[in-house]
């Protein structure tokens, strides 16, 4: 909660009346009277003033929305309740590097018998940041300058610039970040970037240079976000053995698009959560050919329960799926169509290589759907437990799904029939590795099952990183 400092509110007498007692009585009675006690966290109190000191370049008038509740609070457990609130709100903005509340009794001529003072006590963050590293992948190298200018123009606005120089790719991408006064979660970015992947699965190499606009709002226990991008994709082939399907989609192309996203998560972690749930819906369309509509969903559900005192299990069930429609005469492209399989999705399987494949090179799929039952479940016999330990859990998983193209000439159960045709699955059990709330790894020993045609497997150990898994 930081450091909160309270002095108590109008002390009460120690001492009774004064009673005249003469020396020479003989019966003499000495009665104390016990001072009354007052529960101080009832006590009705008024926050008469909310001082913010340490303020240098940010505007006084923009934080009045996030301490406006510290002023509603009616007895001193209210006050400290909001002004905690409050204090978390001030760090979310992403302007300060501490903030710490003192609680005092109010002071001067105006000051009430029962009035309080609020301080915050906030350190701003430096004017500029920034950041450096290095990258070492397969034969490959890079170097990641990172320049942050937070809270540019007072009013808790970010600038972000990121520029990454390789052996085989440059990248950079500019963002401009802006919050609306009061409500954080209502906040409008400005993207323009430009960015190199390389997708040895597919014998594809991607380049994009665009620029992007996004309007982030709630809606009741929602978030919802609207998107508009513009981008020109340059698709090339990363090796001279690619397949004629991957070459012919090779060259220049314009892509706009509108895409909406709804997401509600009441997990209370994203990285491995122990309970919660989380729904993502998320729409794309773009008229501009090739056009397309695409649309993807992503539900993971947590049960937490305790059938032993010694013994935290927590059991998920995940599923997803998604379909890509196009729009014209002319056929998806490669770089629009949906991706299966890898330790991130159906174990047991090499990354994004099972579905549709020419010569080795793996095109994608116009519809997928993938559902999972994992058990988490802490180490054998608790090993460092209260501490490093707590940071892995024992896991066991089965996995599920089927990717495919869809003849749109069909009927809904043609197209229900062939995804359900052919499922790939797979089962087994490893060890998960929380990093923080950056990322999570898992060190898995799979059984592949239901292997078709063209799928590449990885039967046995499989290492995976990442944030989001099936």
């Amino acid at each position: 909660m930081g450091t909160v400092h309270a002095r108590s509110l109008d002390p009460l007498p120690m001492h009774g009346p004064e009673f005249g007692i003469q020396a020479d009585d003989i019966d003499t009675t000495v009665i104390e009277q016990e001072p009354k006690q007052e529960v101080l966290e009832n006590k009705h109190v008024v926050v008469q003033r909310v001082h913010i000191d340490g303020l240098g370049r940010t505007n006084e008038e923009f934080l009045t929305y996030e301490i406006a509740d510290v002023f509603r609070a009616r007895n001193l457990i209210d006050v400290m309740r909001k002004s905690h609130e409050a204090r978390q709100k001030l760090l979310r903005l992403g302007i300060f590097r501490k903030v710490e509340v003192v609680i005092d009794t109010s002071q001067g001529e105006d000051a009430l018998p029962n009035g309080l003072d609020v301080t915050f006590e906030v350190t701003e963050l430096r004017r500029m940041t920034g950041s450096y590293n290095t990258m070492v992948g397969n034969n490959e190298g890079s170097m990641v300058l990172g320049l942050k200018l937070p809270n540019v123009f007072g009013r808790a606005e970010k600038l972000t610039f990121q520029f990454s120089y390789g052996t085989k790719e440059t990248s950079y991408g500019l963002s401009f970040f802006k919050p609306q006064p009061g409500h954080f979660e209502r906040n409008v970015s400005i993207n323009v970037y430009k960015v190199t992947g390389q997708f040895p699965w597919s014998s594809l190499r991607e380049t994009d240079r665009g620029v992007s606009a996004e309007f982030s709002f709630p809606v009741w226990k929602t978030s919802q976000t609207l998107k508009w991008e513009g981008v020109w994709r340059e698709l090339g082939c990363l090796a001279r053995t690619a397949s004629f399907a991957v070459r012919e989609e090779s060259g220049h192309s314009l892509k706009s698009s509108l895409s909406h996203a709804m997401v509600i998560d009441t997990r209370n972690s994203s990285i491995l959560p122990k309970k919660g749930g989380l729904l993502k819906i998320h729409q794309v369309c773009s008229p501009v050919s090739p056009g397309f509509f695409k649309s993807s969903m992503k539900k993971n559900l947590l049960i937490f329960w305790l059938p032993f005192e010694f013994l935290l299990q927590v059991l998920s069930a995940s599923l997803w799926g998604g379909l890509l429609l196009p729009i014209g005469d002319k056929p998806t492209s490669i770089a629009d169509r949906f991706y299966l399989g890898g330790p991130t999705s159906i174990r047991g399987f090499s990354m994004y290589s099972m579905g549709p494949q020419s010569e080795g090179d793996y095109l994608g799929g116009e519809a997928y759907w993938a559902g999972g039952l994992h058990l988490y479940t802490p180490l054998p016999f608790r090993p460092g437990r209260g501490g490093f330990g707590d940071l892995f859990r024992t896991h066991f998983f089965l996995n599920a799904g089927n990717l495919c193209n869809l003849n749109y000439g069909e009927g809904p159960q043609a197209h229900l029939k062939k995804l359900a045709e052919c499922i790939r699955w797979s089962y087994g059990l490893g060890i998960v590795l929380r990093l923080g709330n950056i990322a999570r790894l898992e060190l898995n020993y799979c059984i592949p099952m239901g292997v078709q045609s063209g799928d590449r497997i990885c039967d046995g150990v499989q290492f995976g990183a990442g944030i989001r898994f099936l």
